[in-house]
């Protein structure tokens, strides 16, 4: 009896494995072209490269980073800046990153969850994702006990940690469909 209740709870069990895969592998297929993907239009050119940056002002946008209301991170140097109109600075904040990068490009963010648990099982708020790399989503959270450890380079993850205040002004900015530059 009990190899028989093991080889039907295996049975189900690939049966679920299956059935989710499949609906992952549809709703992939039903995001709008463009969304959480490297646009190739002309438009914000993100070339900017370090060089170019203002080393005396390391919280200065840097010169190439798009045009435009959107959000700016920048892999290299761990940090956001939240653009509006006329490309002025509302807000710029340090980041600790997961340990999966998005390539440089423009995105738009896709989806927004208020309170989950990260892929590192901690506790997050204000969820702003913009794509995926490799099946990992990346996206700006906070932890909601406010801690920004450094990443496990042993686990795959894709969300990039801000403190609890920069979460919150990151949530109202970043709506769906706002545009993410990301930058060297």
């Amino acid at each position: 009896m009990a190899s028989s209740s093991s080889g039907f709870v295996a049975a189900l069990t690939a049966a679920a494995l299956a059935t989710v895969g499949f609906l992952a592998y549809q709703a992939s297929a039903t995001v709008p072209a463009g969304l959480g993907k490297p646009r190739t239009s002309s438009s914000p050119d993100v070339s900017t490269s370090k060089a170019s940056r203002d080393r005396k002002d390391p919280a200065a946008l840097p010169a190439g980073s798009g045009t435009g209301v959107r959000v700016v991170y920048s892999v290299d140097d761990d940090r956001v800046w939240l653009v509006g109109e006329g490309d002025e600075v509302k807000r710029t904040f340090r980041v600790t990153p997961g340990s999966v990068d998005p390539a440089p490009g423009v995105y738009t963010v896709t989806s927004r969850s208020n309170t989950v648990t990260g892929t590192d099982g901690t506790p997050v708020e204000h969820v702003v994702r913009f794509t995926t790399v490799e099946g990992i989503t990346i996206g700006f959270s906070a932890a909601v006990d406010g801690s920004m450890p450094p990443p496990d380079p042993a686990v795959r993850t894709g969300g990039i940690r801000e403190s609890r205040e920069d979460g919150a002004a990151m949530w109202e900015f970043a709506t769906i469909g706002r545009t993410v530059a990301v930058i060297p």
